[in-house]
């Protein structure tokens, strides 16, 4: 009777391994489809390959799912962006580039 009940106990417990290891591998799609990602079925894919080799992908595939949100896309300025940035740079120099002139015409003054 014994017998019986730890072969039960083995087989769970197997089983409850092998399906942890194929949750746990999966968490990265997981990040992807909740994100909306534009990659999920490669990072699913990917996933699997992974299970075959031993996990090693894995952490790769968590930063690919994580560097992509649907609010801002891969998180890179886009052109854009940029232009207002240089727009935005150029008013704070010419406003430095005045108090400058300002502060030494003071001290000059003086």
């Amino acid at each position: 009777m014994l017998d019986y009940f730890a072969l039960g106990l083995l087989v769970f417990v197997g089983l409850t391994i092998f399906y942890g290891i194929i949750v746990i591998h999966d968490i990265p799609y997981e990040i992807s489809k909740h994100r909306n990602h534009p990659h999920q079925d490669s990072i699913h894919v990917a996933g699997w390959v992974s299970l075959f080799t031993l996990h090693v992908l894995w952490p790769f595939l968590w930063i690919w799912a994580t560097l992509y949100r649907e609010d801002r896309g891969w998180g890179f300025p886009t052109e854009g962006n940029i232009s207002s940035n240089v727009t935005d740079l150029e008013t704070k120099i010419e406003a430095l580039c005045a108090r400058i002139n300002t502060l030494e015409n003071a001290g000059e003054n003086q």
